[in-house]
């Protein structure tokens, strides 16, 4: 400041420096950068060899829209005569396409979300499950996202057809306990069916449903992600701890319950914790919100979800003349049933609001579609084969045997299949060995017995005897009607010739 102040006293760079005590050359590099605008501390900046073909760098990059590459616009300088190499182009074009994205850069403004205003949804890819045929299928997860309480719904799907949507939105305001005002989606064709003049036009379904739960649907601009990114991020963070990637160490998914649990699971955690935006946690802030929320339909809307059936007393129901079967517990209730591609579709009004409980294969009448999954305590296995029997005590003395452990209890189940005699006075004399050498190794001699076939008297005292001098019971000799203990006479055949 003391070198511009003697310039302006002076009009002279010499007579300024001898007041200052500096060179003249410095007061003129002072008042220059003064005069061109520019900070007069700053370094000032030497000639470069590519200043000459910055407006032609220009014109290329205004002309591409900031998109051409650098070694193209080095070819380009190198035929009109340019000799520097292409590190220098790539500095410069750099320069260039800053400054020309700094006039068209597009600012966002926050948005500041309204309670009970706003709720969002999309819909992301999940990952690989055994499907109800048993065969590997991808599966979908509805995310859901409301804006000001950040609370999110996560339900895993099969498809993104109408009738699941409107199910998954059905369960996501049952878990929120209220309506808000907006629904904000992408534009698919569940939602908006075409666009006239870039005016979106709803599906009747969707205005249907909005009516009956005083919710109106709206869809995000096209080739517009960032109107709706609260429901973009949730998509995000659900794949990421859902989907099984290198990253997140998941082994996969066994069945779509084990989903549905993880699903639950992970709704849990990010509903419990902290929101690092608004510094509260969702599932607190859900419950300040539902004042504002319209109060959920009595009955959900269902207009869209097929056909309506009775399940029967056997978990049935009847579609095209054919039965399928349903999960327990919805016995007298109704169901909605829809055909879906070769698939039905069964879904049910659950205590989460609509749910699909079954998903079968389309078939003819004769061959009924039934998931053994769905009979747990059926007496018979999955497989067709009989359950075997579970012991239960009726008496003192039969609870004591079966106190023994698992072997009494398989010994008792063998036994009794292979039609042994006397068996509840070698009951007896089992717990009578049990006092003298202890429970545990007539327990072992019986799970042997069992495995073997030997119920006979004196076996399970043989077996106890053998195991206590150190011998394992691994070589087990299984008693067959096809085998004797007699020696053959197979070796002396040779004897005469």
């Amino acid at each position: 400041m003391e070198i511009l102040e003697a310039f302006d006293a002076t009009g002279s760079a010499h007579s300024a420096a001898a007041l200052v005590g500096v060179d003249p050359k410095t007061v003129r590099r002072y008042v220059a950068a003064r005069d061109e605008g520019r900070p007069v501390t700053w370094p000032g900046r030497r000639p470069r060899i590519i200043d000459p073909y910055l407006a032609k760098i220009e014109e290329w990059v205004d002309r591409s829209e900031g998109k051409v590459r650098a070694d193209v616009v080095h070819e380009r300088l190198q035929a009109v005569g340019f000799t520097g190499d292409e590190r220098t182009t790539r500095r410069a074009v750099a320069e260039v396409k800053a400054a020309w994205r700094a006039g068209r850069r597009r600012t966002y403004r926050p948005w500041i979300a309204e309670p009970g205003l706003w709720l969002q949804f999309d819909w992301g890819a999940g990952p690989v499950v055994p499907g109800p045929d048993g065969r590997a299928r991808v599966t979908l997860l509805f995310c859901a996202w409301l804006a000001w309480s950040r609370f999110r719904v996560v339900i895993p799907t099969w498809d993104r057809r109408l009738g699941t949507l409107l199910a998954c939105v059905d369960a996501t305001l049952q878990r929120l306990g209220g309506v808000p005002t907006y629904a904000l989606t992408d534009n698919e064709k569940t939602v908006t069916v075409e666009h006239v003049a870039g005016v979106a036009v709803r599906h009747p379904a969707i205005v249907a449903a909005g009516r009956h739960y005083g919710l109106q649907v709206h869809t995000c601009v096209p080739f517009d992600p960032e109107s709706k990114g609260g429901s973009e991020a949730t998509v995000r963070i659900a794949k990421a701890d859902l989907v099984p990637t290198e990253a997140n160490l998941l082994t996969g998914y066994d069945s779509f319950a084990d989903l549905a649990a993880a699903c639950e699971a992970f709704c849990a955690t990010v509903n419990g914790r902290v929101h690092r935006e608004t510094g509260r946690v969702p599932a607190d802030a859900l419950v300040a919100e539902r004042q504002r929320l319209h109060p959920l339909p009595v009955a959900p809307f269902t207009a869209a979800l097929g056909e309506t059936r009775t399940v029967n007393t056997d978990q049935t129901i009847r579609f095209g003349s054919v039965r399928y079967s349903t999960p327990p517990g919805l016995v007298g209730a109704e169901v909605w049933v829809r055909a879906d591609g070769d698939e039905l579709v069964v879904v049910a009004d659950t205590d989460n609001g609509l749910a699909e409980v079954a998903r079968h294969r389309l078939s003819t009448p004769g061959n009924p579609r039934i998931n053994l999954a769905h009979y747990p305590d059926h007496p018979q296995t999955p497989d067709g084969g009989p359950r075997p029997p579970q012991p239960r005590a009726s008496s003192p003395a039969e609870q004591a045997f079966l106190a023994l452990g698992p072997g009494a209890q398989s010994w008792l189940v063998e036994a009794a299949a292979a039609g042994a005699q006397r068996v509840r006075s070698k009951m007896t004399a089992a717990l009578e060995l049990a006092a003298l050498v202890g429970a545990a190794p007539v327990d072992a001699a019986l799970g042997i017995a069992a495995a073997a076939g030997r119920f006979a008297d004196g076996d399970l005292l043989a077996i106890v005897e053998h195991r206590a001098s150190g011998s394992s019971g691994a070589d087990l000799v299984v008693a067959d009607e096809a085998h004797s203990v007699q020696p053959g006479t197979a070796a002396w055949k040779g004897f005469g010739r």
